[in-house]
């Protein structure tokens, strides 16, 4: 299987003068890499491939070329990897729509993948051993539902034609498109894009949210702010047992088992044990809160760490009947560095933005003493420098989970334990 030629002929390289922007060259495709992309080499020159797999031999354009090494697209495969299957959405292809990186990859071959990814920045960044790697078994677990239809929040750019549509790889550039095939199904089936006639010459960006206590809402957003023109502005979600109310634009995970699973990774890891004090920090609505608060019971406390304004007011309505928690609306840098929150602490769920805690953060929790960490990560290169910080304070990775909550995009969800060595 073969992805369409697109014209133009491959061309041999020269070290001296190295490949040039829209430059096709003949290539075999080496290891996978982040952002969706696998590596190869071009007479020493470092390639970095999108819609290939590794050991295919291919003909790939140059998109963009740096200082170290250059981006391509494969337009032709010319010996295909047995993993190759056909995208099932035209759009997922070079030049078009940049949202989705492995529809061209098998489902299992995609779990695979992204293993590999998490597996290469433990090693790269984190400073783990094969060994001790092999120790943790590193794979990524697929969640219920299969690969499409699944994304329950979607966010469509507006071009200058007032067209709704989705970016291209690397730019502002928007692709219209008559509907998107991992959004969820209530969401592909509204009237937002091009197909039905909607027009948006009030909006910058479009925000759709199917919700899995059945809501369905469509905002424009103008001057980064939200204003909903069809369904409500808050919306309900079903989640570790509870209701939650929140605004149709506040955060809340995409996929509709990823709350759950979360949750219960979380839990399972952590073990939290009644009377015991924890901390749940960049908490957001309180997904995490509310189970520890079941698990530390009435003679425990919760603390709640969150700096966004709608996410502090979600956790506040959403756990006012779960007397042992406190939410703390502040940065989780300045409530540690300022002693918003103090000691003595048991157990700590880390849930950082894609950018990571980074070192304060993790300094402070090592010295806040407690018996363990569970890091919610949505980047493995975060999370690979943040436990090689851990490393540094004398803690240790005990346990790891993969999962997919992103099925055909390159991004990976994983849930670390993170341990004293000394075993305090």
């Amino acid at each position: 299987m073969t992805e369409p030629e697109l014209g133009g002929a491959a061309t041999s390289v020269s070290p001296e003068r190295g490949l040039a922007e829209a430059e096709r060259v003949e290539l075999t495709v080496d290891a996978v890499a982040p952002g969706g992309h696998c590596v190869a080499r071009v007479d020493g020159q470092v390639v970095f491939v999108r819609h290939a797999l590794p050991g295919e031999r291919v003909i790939a354009e140059v998109t963009e070329v740096h200082k170290g090494f250059v981006r391509a697209d494969a337009v032709t495969v010319l010996d295909a990897s047995p993993d190759r299957v056909e995208p099932p959405c035209p759009y997922a292809k070079p030049g078009a729509c940049g949202g989705c990186d492995l529809q061209h990859v098998a489902p299992d071959a995609q779990l695979a993948w992204k293993a590999a990814v998490v597996r290469e920045q433990l090693t790269r960044l984190g400073g783990l051993s094969d060994d001790e790697l092999d120790g943790l078994g590193v794979r990524v677990e697929a969640l219920p539902g299969g690969l499409l239809g699944w994304r329950s929040r979607v966010r469509y750019a507006v071009d200058a034609a007032d067209r709704a549509g989705l970016l291209k790889h690397r730019s502002h550039e928007v692709v219209p498109i008559d509907r998107c095939r991992i959004a969820h199904p209530a969401i592909q089936q509204l009237p937002v894009l091009t197909p039905s006639g909607a027009s948006w010459p009030a909006a910058d960006a479009v925000e759709t949210v199917a919700s899995t206590g059945g809501d369905v809402t469509v905002a424009q957003v103008h001057d980064g702010v939200s204003t909903p023109v069809r369904g409500p502005a808050e919306v309900r979600e079903v989640a570790a047992g509870r209701d939650w109310t929140l605004q149709a634009s506040a955060f809340w995970q995409v996929h509709p088992a990823a709350a759950d699973t979360l949750s219960t990774a979380v839990l399972e890891l952590l073990d939290p044990q009644p009377g015991e004090r924890a901390w749940d920090l960049y908490g957001g609505a309180g997904l995490f809160a509310a189970g520890l608060a079941t698990r530390v019971g009435a003679t425990g406390r919760v603390t709640l760490v969150e700096a966004a304004p709608q996410g502090v007011a979600a956790a506040r309505r959403n756990l006012a009947d779960l007397a042992g928690v406190e939410v703390v609306s502040a940065r989780v840098e300045t409530a540690l560095a300022r002693r918003r929150i103090t000691g003595p602490v048991d157990v700590v769920v880390l849930d950082p933005p894609r950018s990571g805690a980074g070192a304060p953060v993790v300094r402070a929790l090592a010295a806040a003493g407690p018996r363990a960490v569970a890091y919610v990560a949505c980047d493995p290169a975060a999370f690979a420098r943040d436990v090689r910080t851990f490393a540094g304070l004398g803690w240790r990775l005990a346990a790891l989970r993969g999962f997919d909550m992103f099925p055909m995009t390159q991004h990976v969800e994983c849930v670390g334990l993170l341990l004293p060595a000394d075993g305090r």
